[in-house]
């Protein structure tokens, strides 16, 4: 090589590592660093000062070297207090959450796949004013819009007056505080984020694939199950996640259009740190939470790249 390219090389390799850095430092600093001190109090006896830095291992004189970990948190989580294992409000809280994350990454493949596949289709001068319409509650404050959704669906509230000025019903529906005003919430809010990775996959479709269908006898439904919905995977995929883990751990719409019943993990999190002053417990409570969305994102990324590895041999 010569000195010219040696210069150059060497010039480029600070600027590679801190385009590499930045975003390392900004995980571990944000989001490593406080894992482990959620991972700290959770095993931290509420009866000691809750410092997330006391050391693991403490000497004394009469008991020797002891190790200052607390697991009684994490039991608490599965066994009640008659020694009950599996009957606990948390174990409730987690499988309602699955519950509503599960449906509303449902219902918003429903509606937003036919969306998305109709702005990709859409000409190119109109998509800018499409993708503007989806982008658009994002300008408005979050906790507006959900508030703005107990003003439709309360039994005095718009919808309720609608049908009684049609004629439909003659006593207003409770809506509000169920699992509908729940589900219908929580799929307006994250619509955008299913709407949007779709879009990005299936604009770059081929058109001439489905030509190609086409002129092997497919029939557009046939086609469209075959050749566009397989190549849209990775952007279902990247959907599903990004409104399946945040509704996991929601409590702003819970909170506002949940009923008593309708108690999800993040408002469980949430009393016992700020009502019951139970911080270990509620740090427990958000571990098995974000360990319960980490393992398996990461056991199917190893998976997507050892299939990656195999075709590439």
């Amino acid at each position: 090589m010569s000195p010219i390219f040696s210069r150059l090389a060497a010039r480029l390799r600070p600027g590679r590592r801190t385009v590499m850095g930045i975003p390392t430092l900004w995980l571990w600093v944000f989001f490593a660093a406080p894992f482990v001190i959620l991972l700290r109090l959770s095993v931290t006896d509420m009866g000691e000062q809750l410092n997330p830095f006391a050391p693991l291992l403490s000497h004394t004189e009469t008991d020797g070297w002891q190790l200052n970990l607390k697991l009684s948190h994490y039991i608490s989580l599965l066994v009640d207090r008659d020694g009950r294992w599996g009957d606990t409000l948390y174990i409730g809280a987690y499988w309602l959450s699955l519950k509503y994350a599960f449906w509303t990454t449902v219902f918003c493949l429903f509606l937003g796949y036919p969306f998305a596949y109709f702005l990709a289709r859409a000409p190119a001068h109109v998509r800018p004013v499409l993708l503007m319409l989806v982008m658009l509650p994002f300008w408005t404050s979050f906790l507006l819009r959900v508030y703005a959704w107990k003003g439709i669906l309360a039994d005095q509230g718009i919808l309720n007056n609608l049908l009684l000025w049609m004629g439909l019903i003659q006593e207003p529906i409770p809506m509000l505080y169920t699992d509908v005003s729940m589900l219908v919430g929580m799929t307006y809010v994250y619509l955008p984020f299913m709407v949007l990775p779709v879009y990005a996959t299936l604009v770059k479709l081929d058109p001439r694939l489905l030509e190609a269908a086409h002129d092997l006898g497919a029939s557009p439904w046939k086609a469209f199950w075959l050749v566009t919905v397989p190549l849209s995977r990775s952007g279902i995929l990247a959907g599903s996640m990004l409104v399946f883990i945040p509704c996991l751990g929601e409590f702003v719409i819970p909170s506002l259009l949940g009923g008593a019943e309708n108690v999800m993990i993040g408002r469980v999190v949430w009393d016992e740190m700020f009502s019951s002053n139970n911080w270990p417990r509620a740090s427990a409570l958000a571990v098995v939470m974000i360990l319960g969305v980490v393992l398996p994102l990461a056991w199917y990324n190893a998976k997507v790249a050892r299939q990656a590895e195999k075709e590439q041999a």
